[in-house]
């Protein structure tokens, strides 16, 4: 059961996100991979590649703390019960947020494509939005002050470059 709900949460909102609407504007616009012939062509391909990669290994390694210590997904409907500072989160407060939109910019760079540029910043948009006036006010109520402190100490976006100690893990 517990598998079977990350599952849907991955389902429903990163894949959408990152496979689903991408891949509609894609086809919407006409929009297709050509193999790049320029040196900025080759660029943009491979720092796509670079944080394609780095947002893959971001956002798994976020559900994966979740699945075994937050005690919930990283969907809305069904939040983590235990305060997660663990993995990503010692670094950065939304590591799944900072991937997904780092595989969101791979995308735009390595398809060159202005419509998938816009769809990055509509999804950055609605985040950094929704974060701070839904989710994180959610998050103060469900942990108090451990969440505070730690808000105090780790960026909402930009990752610290030391991990973040707090007197109680996980």
């Amino acid at each position: 059961m517990k598998v079977l709900r990350h599952l849907l949460s991955i389902a429903v909102l990163p894949f959408v996100v990152i496979t689903i609407v991408p891949r509609w504007l894609a086809v919407h616009y006409g929009i297709s991979f050509v193999w790049p012939v320029t040196p900025f062509a080759t660029a943009a391909a491979v720092v796509g590649a670079c944080l394609f990669l780095c947002g893959a290994v971001l956002a798994g390694s976020s559900v994966l703390m979740f699945f075994f210590y937050g005690d919930g997904t990283l969907a809305p409907w069904d939040p983590p019960k235990n305060f997660v500072a663990v993995g990503p989160y010692r670094y950065v407060r939304n590591p799944m947020i900072t991937g997904v939109f780092f595989v969101l910019c791979a995308q735009t760079l390595v398809l060159r494509s202005d419509v998938h540029a816009a769809w990055t910043l509509c999804f950055a948009l609605l985040n950094l939005t929704f974060i701070p006036l839904v989710e994180e006010p959610q998050l103060r109520t469900r942990f108090g002050e451990s969440y505070n402190e730690y808000c105090r100490h780790v960026h909402r976006f930009l990752p610290r470059t030391t991990p973040y100690r707090s007197e109680s893990r996980a």
